[in-house]
């Protein structure tokens, strides 16, 4: 059996290894077209910012020792120009010496990745404007940076390349700004969640221009200048377009392979494409979202690894399924660590979805150990069936291991409240007796069994103000001069049953404190007093920082929402 495989890195290379433990005898071909078949491509900005000092960290293999261990012919600088099915080959060039050939397969792997997506706009030649996807790239970048010393940078795009580059180049002492048309840092979290991105970002000097619109570029007075729509242009040093990743399919579009989302390529869950013996895998390929059970295109590592397994699986024989993608995924930036898995609330609402969620900001591990940093997160559930359906975690210490919990929680189904029964690791050091996760658990098994209801941060200012409704802040009177949320009055909760008789009954109290912890205790010996109790998820903490970082703040109009 001879296999052919177009791109190496991630899935490609991983293909390869994989058809090699499982039949010692298939002749295997993989054709890249860079110069490099395996390379850490999620740490090509760490380079750029020397935190990684050695080029030779960034490459996972070479030809040579992929050779060596398991007999692959690597062919780096081999462009794949056109796949010919009904003849079972593809035709080759050789970018060094622009020799064209033709090469047999009995079968096709295809795993050409994604490429930076290029605004149809004016000016994307200029000599100045970066993309970032391969060693090439990355090296041009850092030469760049290195010889021509520059002093400012703009980023066109807030997500993971754009975030990881402008920690980087700060932290090399350039002046960036990151401008986007999206009104909220990466899309993988809701807005709400990323304001506290928008803080970091801001803290450490980074400009942030969301909401403006690119329209082209222009070189300028030995820079480049950003045009932007209706408003008056940037300029800096250099600019890096980090506004997202197009499946590279111009090939499998020409050979007739059937596409679907922004032209990736259909495969069923063999990984096999429309066509017999054709399969794919990778950034390239539209795959089922693992919750909402539809169609997605997931550019992450991980997922790539898992389907280059499953389809060297599948071409020696066997019958490997892949179950879908979560998005799983996690970033650091400056001091922060954000993380994600699942959908967000837009994706549910989007999807059809009805879903609620709990916010909960926890520290990082037990209060008396020292050094305990204070998370924020957001766990959203279908709101008949408590059903998980993602969460979002924001802070600077024991992120990646609670979105790791959630992301294995949401794959086996498990319900919110069941959340509490998990038997996770406690020492001081780590995390608490009961863990955050447990404690969203707790929080969803309380709103199923009727403990406690909740309203949200973006429904907080369409509460009347017209004394229907009372508005109860529990903080200590210190934090509530600090700042308040407009209309609230302030009775700390050690004091509450004191003044239980200025409450009037009747009406709808609607509580609040720092992070919701504290109003919550407030709406029990409320609720068990006869009131009518509403707790604000997430608390004062949640909405001052949405109103702090976005003008005006995002709302999905949320006032008459039934509860």
């Amino acid at each position: 059996m001879k296999v052919v495989i177009v791109g190496g890195v991630a899935g490609g290379a991983t293909a390869a290894a994989r058809i090699r433990r499982l039949d010692e005898t298939a002749q295997i071909v993989v054709f890249e077209r860079s110069g490099y078949i395996s390379y850490a491509n999620c740490g090509l900005p760490y380079y750029i910012g020397g935190v990684i000092t050695d080029p030779e960290e960034l490459t996972l293999q070479t030809p040579e020792s992929f050779w060596q261990r398991f007999r692959v012919d690597m062919r780096v600088h081999h462009e794949v120009t056109a796949i010919h099915p009904e003849l079972k080959t593809v035709t080759v060039r050789n970018l060094d010496s622009e020799e064209e050939f033709d090469e047999y397969f009995d079968k096709l792997l295809l795993s050409p990745g994604a490429k930076p997506t290029q605004p149809p706009v004016p000016g994307v030649e200029c000599g100045r404007l970066f993309s970032l996807r391969t060693v090439e790239d990355t090296f041009r970048i850092r030469e760049f940076v290195t010889r021509e010393r520059p002093r400012s940078a703009i980023l066109a795009g807030g997500g993971f390349i754009g975030l990881e580059l402008a920690e980087n180049l700060r932290d090399l002492g350039l002046e960036v700004t990151i401008v986007q048309r999206p009104l909220h840092l990466l899309s993988q979290l809701d807005p709400e969640m990323a304001a506290f991105l928008h803080a970091e970002a801001r803290a450490k000097g980074v400009r942030l221009m969301l909401g403006h619109s690119v329209e082209g570029f222009a070189p300028a007075d030995g820079g480049v200048q950003v045009l932007l729509k209706g408003e008056q242009p940037l300029q800096a040093d250099m600019v890096v377009l980090a506004i997202g990743v197009t499946p590279d399919t111009a090939l499998a579009r020409t050979a007739g392979l059937e596409l679907g989302i922004k032209g990736s390529i259909v495969v069923n869950d063999r990984m096999e494409t429309s066509l017999p013996d054709i399969y794919a895998v990778g950034d390239a390929v539209q795959v089922r979202n693992a919750v909402s059970g539809q169609p997605a295109h997931i550019a992450l590592a991980g997922p790539a690894n898992k389907q280059g397994r499953i389809a060297a699986d599948n071409i020696c024989g066997g019958d490997s399924r892949f179950l879908g993608s979560q998005g799983s995924c996690v970033l650091k930036f400056f001091g922060l660590t954000a993380a994600a898995t699942g959908l967000t609330e837009i994706a549910a609402q989007k999807a059809g979805i009805p879903c609620d969620k709990v916010y909960l900001a926890p520290a990082n591990h037990a209060g008396y150990y020292p050094g305990g940093r204070t998370m924020t997160m957001k766990v959203l559930f279908e709101r008949d069936t408590y059903q998980l359906l993602g969460a979002q975690i924001v802070g600077y210490g024991g992120v990646d291991k609670r979105i790791d919990v959630l992301a294995a929680a949401i794959h086996a189904h498990l319900t919110g409240p069941e959340l509490r029964d998990l038997d996770l690791a406690y020492a001081p050091p780590y995390s608490s007796a009961k863990d955050p996760v447990n404690m969203a658990g707790f929080m969803m098994e309380n709103l199923a069994d009727g403990r406690l209801k909740q309203f949200h941060w973006d429904e907080a200012d369409c509460l009347p103000r017209d004394g229907s409704v009372t508005l109860l802040d529990t903080r200590t009177a210190g934090e509530y001069v600090r700042g308040h949320i407009d209309g609230f009055i302030n009775i700390p909760l050690d004091e509450l049953r004191e003044h239980l008789a200025e409450l009037p009954q009747g009406k709808p109290v609607y509580v609040t404190c720092q992070t919701g912890l504290r109003s919550y205790v407030a709406c029990r010996i409320l609720a068990q007093h006869g009131y009518d109790c509403y707790n604000l998820s997430g608390g004062y903490r949640l909405y001052a920082a949405v109103k702090q970082h976005y003008s005006p703040a995002p709302t999905s109009d949320p006032c008459g929402r039934e509860r």
